[in-house]
């Protein structure tokens, strides 16, 4: 276990978060308190209260979708869940899942919205489901959560996975959601920002990254994809005239012996292509840079993001 646990944030585009003077410098904050076991977290700013939302990693829990609270971003605190359960439509639509995963908040016009993902694990019969509040504040009488039912669905046979959703709105407000763990990589849909649903008028799955198969694969472990499949959790900034993509390479979870690396990459244009700074190939786990016109560009390591903008975003909270 870390004897020091640390948040990494990083700044969204303006507008889609709360609002916040921005540092003049990146900022890693020593967090204390209710950290441990914060899994695939997302955090915002409702009024002078920080709320951060993750996926429950106890087997005995009161709900689903823990909440965790902090005045300062320093001390955190339990405040709930955001879910009693996992809805029965959920339920009946996909009988092998047993909790909800990688909750994603956003703010806009006067909504937050919170996508999650529901699945089995190592699979992509999954889904991607929307919950709306107007406020965060429990105590607040606006505060209910709203549930807005599926928003995409993945099923075997599918050539991705659609879980870990990252809402982005672009520079024309436009909203889309990036998502994907594994298979052929991460994706990209265009929404529909009345609804938080799937754009009827842009139905076309985009390809943003995905990583290269070797030339030997080893055999993929039993009843799972295999490991060279393994990119996931797409988070998406903007920051001046470049969109920025952040993922996760290789392997979770296994402690010590983990191999998870953040990597990422960069466009001038939300649905990519994402590209390193130059071409990367070999055993530093860079990604290698493909050809526009292929419609599969990989992105790599490259650049950091400098602070701009209204509001915070973390990557990464209490991870190994």
């Amino acid at each position: 276990m870390l004897a020091i646990t640390m948040l990494a944030v990083m700044l969204p585009a303006a507008g889609v978060y709360a609002q916040r003077p921005a540092p003049t410098v990146p900022q890693v904050i020593g967090v204390t308190g209710d950290v441990e076991g914060t899994h695939d977290p997302s955090i915002i700013k409702d009024g002078s209260s920080w709320y951060l939302f993750g996926t429950a990693t106890e087997r005995q829990r009161d709900g689903e979708l823990p909440v965790r609270c902090s005045q300062d971003l320093h001390h955190w605190s339990r405040c709930g869940y955001v879910l009693p359960g996992i809805p029965q439509w959920i339920r009946t639509e996909s009988p092998e899942t047993k909790e909800l995963w990688a909750p994603d908040i956003s703010y806009f016009d006067g909504q937050y919205h919170l996508y999650y993902a529901f699945s089995a694990f190592g699979k992509n019969t999954s889904g991607i489901a929307l919950l709306t509040n107007k406020t965060l504040d429990p105590k607040d009488a606006q505060f209910r959560w709203v549930d807005q039912g599926l928003v995409l669905q993945s099923k075997v046979g599918d050539d991705f996975n659609a879980i870990d959703p990252n809402l982005i709105l672009d520079e024309s407000g436009q909203a889309w959601l990036a998502f994907g763990s594994f298979w052929n990589g991460i994706k990209m849909r265009k929404l529909d920002r009345k609804t938080g649903k799937l754009s009827t008028e842009d139905t076309r799955l985009y390809s943003l990254a995905s990583r290269e198969r070797p030339e030997s694969p080893a055999a993929a472990p039993p009843g799972l994809p295999p490991n060279w499949q393994a990119i996931e959790a797409p988070f998406i900034v903007q920051h001046g005239e470049y969109y920025y993509l952040f993922v996760s390479f290789d392997l979770c979870c296994r402690g010590t012996k983990s191999t998870y690396k953040t990597m990422v990459g960069r466009s001038r244009n939300v649905v990519g292509p994402y590209l390193d700074e130059k071409e990367r190939e070999g055993n530093d786990g860079g990604w290698r840079k493909r050809a526009a016109s292929r419609q599969q560009p990989l992105v790599g390591t490259g650049w950091g993001v400098d602070p701009a903008g209204a509001g915070w975003r973390h990557h990464c909270f209490s991870c190994l």
